[in-house]
């Protein structure tokens, strides 16, 4: 039997179109655009209104990733998000058929801002081992919906979006395959980030966080490259979970990464949980940062707590 290796063909993106500033936020909050740009490095988020969901962004994003990959059908949907429309049922199933892809396989996956890695590992699992020929990967999250407004310590850090590549089977070697893969959890750390329940305000453990968020991102970042035999000066791009500058600078700094090879958009965008890779992919691609044949490492941290790292060849996109 011969081997089969999952491929990025595609990728897209959608932010909703109204923005917060760091501004806007000193206006009604103890805060200053400077104090929020020295712990986070984000100037501005996108945030949906009162009659967008997480679905529309998703479907936005994964129609640009279909027209990206020259397809205009999938043999499955799957859509990373902590933030679904309903609690039941998933969102994948109404995004698949309101992206014109009719009865496919249609399911959400929930690992918070891993989750995109989590769907790229179970993506990868179904395309090597033939259960699916092609695969539309969505991330995409609303978290404005979850936290406090006025809870200055998290008001600031998110943003909506979301962030969408298509996969295919192709064969080892090509340009896009997905070359290795890491995931971990450990459910001690369920209350480092936590939403208790419709009622109970977002809350997050800032430092514990911070310090989890570097030493597994660090640690699956370099599993991955040990894997397939890269060592630091192979390594063209990182791309880490978005969600504070500081951290991405800790992480490549710990890896012994240059600081000019990290990939970085959330200064405009903020953390944006499960659309977080993705949405920097699909912008960087857009940009030009990110080129042919280049060698690319991806790790994000999450609740749950969960973490996930990637490393994978950069493909020629249309």
């Amino acid at each position: 039997m011969l081997s089969r290796a999952a491929v990025l063909t595609g990728v897209g993106h959608c932010l909703p179109p109204e923005i917060v500033t760091n501004h806007d936020l000193a206006a009604r909050l103890d805060t200053t655009d400077e104090w929020i740009r020295t712990r986070s490095g984000i100037g501005s988020r996108h945030v949906v209104d009162g009659g967008t969901a997480t679905s529309d962004l998703a479907v936005e994003a994964g129609t640009q990733a279909l027209k990206s990959a020259g397809v205009s059908a999938v043999d499955m949907v799957i859509v990373a998000t902590s933030t679904p429309d309903h609690p039941c049922p998933a969102t994948a199933p109404a995004v698949a058929t309101r992206i014109g892809l009719g009865t496919v396989p249609a399911f959400d996956l929930n690992a918070v801002c891993s989750g995109f890695l989590y769907g790229l590992a179970t993506a990868s699992a179904m395309l090597t081992s033939g259960q699916a020929g092609s695969v539309l990967l969505i991330g995409a999250d609303t978290f404005s919906t979850l936290i406090d407004p006025e809870d200055r310590s998290t008001a600031f850090l998110f943003g909506d979006g979301a962030g969408a590549v298509v996969l295919r089977a192709g064969d080892p070697g090509e340009a896009g395959e997905v070359l290795a893969l890491d995931l971990g959890s450990d459910g001690d750390g369920e209350d480092l980030i936590l939403v208790q329940d419709a009622a109970t305000p977002f809350t997050m453990q800032g430092q514990a966080v911070y310090r989890q968020a570097v030493a597994k991102m660090s640690e699956c970042a370099r599993t991955v490259m040990d894997r397939v035999g890269w060592g630091v000066d192979d390594v063209d791009r990182f791309v880490g979970h978005q969600a504070n500058q500081r951290i991405l600078d800790a992480v490549a700094d710990r890896l012994g990464l240059p600081r000019e090879r990290v990939v970085s958009n959330l200064e405009h965008v903020g953390n944006t949980a499960a659309a977080s890779i993705p949405l920097a992919l699909s912008q960087a691609a857009a940009a030009g940062t990110l080129h042919a044949g280049e060698r690319v490492v991806l790790s994000a941290f999450g609740g749950g707590a969960t973490w996930g790292g990637a490393a994978l060849t950069w493909p020629a996109l249309l």
